[in-house]
């Protein structure tokens, strides 16, 4: 079980660096006037993120016990 969220913990992790990657791209490629893509991107990072909390919150709460 602990090995199964610390896999699914490295993917959101990997998950919130490739979005944050994306981005960034995004951004530098100057395409973006309105600045929707950038706003997508920036929503899907920090749900990612929350996601990765969450499983730390987890795995610490079960290496508690």
């Amino acid at each position: 079980m602990n090995t199964l969220l610390i896999i699914a913990l490295i993917l959101a992790m990997g998950a919130t660096a490739y979005v944050l990657v994306r981005g960034i791209m995004a951004m530098a490629s100057g395409k973006d006037v309105t600045g929707e893509v950038q706003q997508n991107y920036m929503q899907k990072r920090v749900l990612y993120q929350g996601i990765a909390i969450l499983l730390v919150a987890l795995i610490l709460a079960l290496a508690g016990k």
